[in-house]
């Protein structure tokens, strides 16, 4: 009996195994969002790595995290260190690319519980509603690759899911901020 129990655990184990080396190894998140303001405001609050305390999904999640800014105040070469409790970690992320009141492309690292990184997109695009007021489509996209153990954890934790949830959390508080200003 024990044997067949043993067998079976074992068949399930490999079952999951197979299961997740089949999982892409690139993965990407994406949301948007429509803001009722014009895209420098909504830019400035992205570019400017002190302002996303305001809206950040994770800001929150460890109010006495530790964090330092370090290069620009904003732009290309800004960069923010963080060291949390087990709720944010710890990492650094930086700008690599921004294009004002266009685009902001982050390198995220992580190094605390685990390490690993992702990138951070954000791209700003004008529109205009029916009343000719300025609003502005904020897209926000989390990419990059899994190795076999992130992809078990986004196959167990829907990882994917919760990172998709944490997008439309700080793209609403984000929409909030920039149309408060």
């Amino acid at each position: 009996m024990f044997k067949k129990i043993l067998l079976v655990l074992l068949v399930l184990i490999g079952a999951f195994a197979i299961y997740v080396a089949l999982q892409p190894d690139e993965y990407r998140v994406e949301r948007s969002v429509t803001v009722a303001a014009p895209a420098g405001a909504v830019f400035g609050n992205v570019d400017n790595l002190r302002n996303w305390e305001a809206w950040s999904p994770w800001a929150k999640l460890d109010p006495d995290a530790k964090v330092a800014f370090e290069g620009p105040e904003a732009g290309k070469g800004a960069a923010m260190t963080w060291d949390g409790d087990d709720n944010v970690g710890a990492g650094k992320m930086t700008i690599v690319e921004s294009e004002p009141d266009k685009a902001v492309n982050i390198q995220v690292t992580f190094t605390r519980p685990f390490e690993g990184g992702t990138n951070s997109d954000f791209s700003f695009t004008p529109k205009a509603n029916q009343t000719g007021s300025d609003q502005t489509e904020v897209t926000w996209a989390m990419h990059g690759t899994h190795n076999f153990m992130e992809k078990a954890f986004c196959v167990v934790f829907n990882g994917l899911g919760m990172m998709g949830n944490d997008i439309d959390k700080g793209l609403s508080q984000l929409k909030s901020v920039s149309e408060q200003s």
